[in-house]
Order: structure tokens, then C-alpha cells, then sequence
């Protein structure tokens, strides 16, 4: 597993030893080795590695903080059992400037630097079942309060500062609901929870107008995080892009469809139907609101976009599945461009890099379709100027062009390319290379004569 900004690579071995390797040059940095490791995950930029053990005695502290480079634990907790929701235990910003976990009651905040003096302050929010920290920048935290007693379930959003009568910057009630997802958007401004709309200025909040009965399947956020889409309904669902305001921009039909991946430029979106569904496949050009193809990848365990946006990666993978398990990659449009299989398969996922790095994929294609490769004249072929004013007086010399510099120790390589492709040699070989070829062809003529005026045996 990569870190968030791509500069670390975490890998967990059968023996619960943990190997952290630095990225630029795939070496090790140091390796943990964890006794009952049952979970672990790297801090966004690498800097710290998180374990949780299953506990051997009744108040062991079983999750812990480790700083990668020195190897040494910062910081220790007991969590008697861990949920999808509250792992990591310690949650931190993009920069990893913030951090803060949650406890009874409250949420606590660290300095992501110096986790030595414990928690810094303390927000209190009496109920809270879940957190989720924005990231870009980690400026936000909301928090889930679910149904008790009669009293509706709640999602607050709050600053993150020091305050101790710190209040709800924007605030929403829900009933009949014990769970929920939370999804901030780039830039956190903005926070989806399932099917609800919240901004942190307080400016709009309210439900998405979905137009079709069912579950939420699915729900992503574009990179600028000015659009979100969202899958929805009773099968077929249904597919819809929404701007800030919940207004309704594109709609992306119907299908057997609960997964959608919009890539990191923001132009590309895929539709598909994994898990339990047949792996049907769309991709869609969002700018130009039209769709680009369709494809199956039927048993995907897990998929996700490139960083460059230019190609969309599934995998099938153990120990979901124990047969089949490969890596499907696809271009933009659904066009297969890579397929590998393996006997097994446990994960799979691209390297993180920020998508600034490359430019637009339109800007990519319009390049690689201006590349104009000219043929080779073969020898003896006049060559013609492209205004047809002159010619070539003699046919039987090739059009020349200016040759490669070649380095002293590299005298020998046009008689060896020679040898590999076949070519003729009388006009690429050294005068030294073209003695000692006639050298050795006059002693194999001397061989066979001498051996064809040999008596024969009666």
C-alpha cells in the first residue's frame, strides 16, 4: 500500500513484519515487526505508520504510532476493536499538519509534528459514533452523532482551532439513521453524507434531488470538487452529475450499475457494475457530455483511474476470489491496452502522483496524433525535395543524413548492427572490419577446397 502522496510503499509480509520503502529508489527504509498485526497504514506524506494488534491482555495499548525513520513508537492508545469507520484510529490532514482520533465523547487534536505532549485541545461532542477529517486542506472535521432516544441522528461540521466553546459551523439532522458515509470534497468546502449536502460557509445544505427510488450505491467527488455524481436507485440504477448548488448538470443512464470513478482531471468518468453484478462498464467524456464506449470486466475487485487520467485499472483479486486474478488496463474509452494473469493475486493499485504532474489528456492525444513518422527510402530510390525543384543525379546513392556522434570505444558498432540485422556491410563496416572479413573469408575458401581435393573413403 502506497501513501497518500505516493513517496512511501508499505508491505506486510506473512510473517506480521512490516517493510516501508522509499519510493524514489524502491529501497527499504526500516522494517516493524508486529506480533497479532491485524490492521496497519502509512500517514499521508510517509512520515508515520500506524499498527493495531490484537490485544493479549485485558489493557495492553494495542495501537500505535510509529515514526518510520527512526523506528521508534510516538504514541500509543487501547482501541478494543476496530470498524471501517474508525480505522485509522489517528487521522490526519493531507500535510499532515493536523491529526486528531476519536474518543469517548469528543474528538482530539494533535500536533502533527510532535505527538510526544499528547493531545493539544479537545472538542466535545457528546454521542459521536464517526469523524472525518478534510484533507485538502485539513482545515474542517465533521462529526456523526447517530439516533437515541428519540432524538434525530446528526452531522456536524466544525473548525479546526482551539476553542472551547467551539460551535457548529453547519449542522444537519437525519432520522432512522445509525450509519453513514462521509465525503469531503477537494478544497473542503463541501461535504457529502450519503444523499445530504453540506458546505462549510453554511450557504447551502439540504438533500440531492435523486429521481429514482432505492439505495445509494455509490458516490465521488470531482478533483476541483465543484461536482460530485452519484449512483442511485432500485437496477438498473442510476447515474447523475450534480453541481454545488444540487443542481442536476448530466445524466449518465441507466445499467446495472453501483460503482463510478470519475478520473483526477476531471474529464473522464466511468460507470460500472462490480461485486455481485456482471462487470458492465461505461466511459463517458464529461465536457463533452457524450459517451466514449462500453466495456465488461466482469469479477473486478477493485478499479481506480491513473494519476494522468489516460487509463483505468481493474483487478481481480485473492482472497475474494481464488481463480481468475489479473489486471485489466483500459484506455479512456474502454479500449483494452494491457491485460496480466497471476496465479494469485492481492492487491493491486497505482502509484499516487498529483495530477498537475501531466497535462490534459486531450492536450496528450492531440500531441502523440501530430507525430508524423516518414518511411525509409530503400537504397537505390531517388529522393525527391518536397517542392519537386530538384533531383537527384545520381540513383544508386541513398539520401544521407547526418550521422550520430560515436564515441572512440564504439568503432565496432556498426560491424556488430551489421552482423544482428543483416545488413550490408561493405558500406558500414571500418576499413580494419572489412580486412579482417576478407581475411576470414579467404581461409574458409582455402578450407573448402582443401577439404574437396581430400580422397574420398571407399
Amino acid at each position: 500500500m502506497f501513501s497518500t502522496g505516493g513517496s512511501r510503499l508499505m508491505v506486510i509480509r506473512s510473517d506480521s513484519v512490516i517493510g516501508v520503502y522509499d519510493c524514489s529508489n524502491f529501497k527499504e527504509i526500516r522494517n516493524f515487526e508486529i506480533p497479532n498485526l491485524a490492521m496497519a497504514a502509512l500517514s499521508p506524506c510517509g512520515t508515520y505508520l500506524q499498527t493495531f494488534q490484537k490485544s493479549s491482555l485485558p489493557q495492553e495499548k494495542n495501537v500505535i504510532l510509529w515514526k518510520v525513520e527512526s523506528g521508534e513508537s510516538v504514541y500509543q492508545l487501547l482501541q478494543k476493536n476496530i470498524t471501517k469507520t474508525t480505522w485509522p484510529s489517528i487521522r490526519f490532514s493531507s500535510d499532515e499538519a493536523v491529526a486528531c482520533r476519536l474518543a469517548t465523547n469528543e474528538i482530539q487534536f494533535f500536533d502533527g509534528c510532535d505527538f510526544s505532549k499528547g493531545f493539544k485541545y479537545r472538542l466535545r461532542v457528546p454521542g459521536i459514533a464517526a469523524v472525518e477529517l478534510s484533507k485538502t486542506p485539513g482545515s474542517h472535521i465533521a462529526a456523526f452523532v447517530p439516533e437515541s432516544k428519540g432524538v434525530p441522528a446528526s452531522i456536524q461540521i466544525f473548525a479546526c482551532r482551539e476553542d472551547p466553546q467551539s460551535q457548529p459551523v453547519a449542522r444537519r439532522s437525519f432520522f432512522r439513521c445509525s450509519s453513514v458515509q462521509l465525503h469531503w470534497n477537494y478544497g473542503s468546502t463541501g461535504l457529502l453524507v450519503v444523499v445530504h449536502y453540506l458546505t462549510t460557509d453554511g450557504t447551502h445544505e439540504g438533500p440531492v434531488p435523486l429521481c429514482k427510488e432505492g439505495p445509494i450505491h455509490d458516490v465521488q467527488w470531482s478533483y476541483s470538487g465543484s461536482e460530485f455524481a452519484v449512483v442511485y436507485g432500485f437496477m438498473p440504477a442510476k447515474a447523475t452529475v450534480f453541481d454545488k448548488k444540487r443542481n442536476p448538470l448530466l445524466e449518465l443512464g441507466t445499467g446495472p450499475y453501483n460503482t463510478i470513478r470519475w478520473n483526477p482531471k476531471g474529464k473522464f468518468i466511468c460507470l460500472a457494475g462490480f461485486g455481485k453484478l456482471p462487470g458492465d462498464m461505461a466511459f463517458w467524456d464529461y465536457r463533452e457530455k457524450k459517451q466514449l464506449g462500453t466495456t465488461k470486466a466482469d469479477c473486478s475487485v477493485t478499479s481506480e483511474w491513473s494519476p494522468n487520467g489516460c487509463y483505468f485499472m481493474t483487478a481481480t483479486t485473492a482472497p475474494r476470489l481464488q481463480i481468475d486474478n489479473c489486471i485489466k488496463i483500459l484506455h479512456h474509452n474502454g479500449s483494452l491496452f494491457f491485460k496480466k494473469m497471476f496465479d494469485k493475486l492481492y492487491q493491486a493499485e497505482w502509484k499516487p502522483e498529483s495530477p498537475e504532474r501531466f497535462c490534459e489528456v486531450a492536450e496528450l492525444i492531440k500531441s502523440v496524433d501530430s507525430l508524423k513518422v516518414e518511411e525509409r527510402k530503400p537504397q537505390g530510390q531517388t529522393a525527391k525535395s518536397s517542392q519537386n525543384t530538384a533531383k537527384v543525379t545520381s540513383s544508386d546513392m541513398p539520401a544521407q543524413k547526418p550521422s550520430a556522434y560515436r564515441p572512440p570505444q564504439a568503432k565496432n558498432a556498426a560491424a556488430v548492427q551489421a552482423e544482428l540485422f543483416g545488413e550490408s556491410s561493405s558500406e558500414t563496416l571500418s576499413k580494419n572490419a572489412l580486412r579482417n572479413k576478407k581475411k576470414r573469408e579467404k581461409q574458409r575458401e582455402k578450407k573448402a577446397a582443401e577439404a574437396g581435393s581430400a580422397p574420398s573413403d571407399s
